[in-house]
C-alpha cells in the first residue's frame, strides 16, 4: 500500500509517559495541570488517562506503570497545553518540582518551561501568546 497522497495534519496518535509510582503521578499531573485523570489497566499495565475530547487536535495520552516503562529526563519531552504558565509552575513548585527550564517567552508562539515530574520525567508546559 502506498502511502503517496495520504495527509496527517496531527500524527501523534497517542503518548504514554513512563512512571513507577501510578498514585503519586496522579497526584502530581492531576495538581500541575488542574485536570482528572482516568484509570485503567491496558494489556496487564496500570495506566491513568488524560481527558481528551473527541473530534478536536491533539493526541490522546496517559501515565503508565509496568517493566517496559521507565522513567526518564533524557527522553523525548512531552508539552502540555495550559491556560497560565505561571500558575502551572507555581502549583509544581508547591509540591516540590524542580523547574529544569523557567518560563520562556517565544513570542507569538506563547511561553514554554519545563518541570521535573514526580517520577524523574522532564514535563514541558506551553502557554499560547494571548
Amino acid at each position: 500500500m502506498s502511502l503517496a497522497g495520504i495527509r496527517m495534519a496531527n500524527p501523534v496518535y497517542h503518548f504514554e509517559i513512563p512512571v513507577a509510582d501510578l498514585d503519586r503521578a496522579i497526584r502530581f499531573y492531576e495538581s500541575v495541570l488542574a485536570t482528572k485523570l482516568e484509570r485503567r489497566m491496558v494489556d496487564g499495565y496500570a495506566m491513568a488517562f488524560f481527558p481528551r475530547a473527541d473530534g478536536l487536535p491533539g493526541a490522546s495520552g496517559a501515565l503508565a506503570k509496568g517493566d517496559v516503562y521507565v522513567p526518564s529526563k533524557s527522553g523525548a519531552i512531552v508539552y502540555f497545553d495550559v491556560p497560565d504558565i505561571d500558575s502551572a509552575l507555581e502549583r509544581a513548585r508547591l509540591i516540590g518540582s524542580t523547574v529544569l527550564y523557567d518560563k520562556k517567552d517565544i513570542g507569538e508562539a506563547g511561553y514554554v518551561a519545563e518541570v521535573e515530574d514526580s517520577e524523574g520525567n522532564r514535563l514541558a508546559l506551553s502557554q499560547p501568546a494571548e
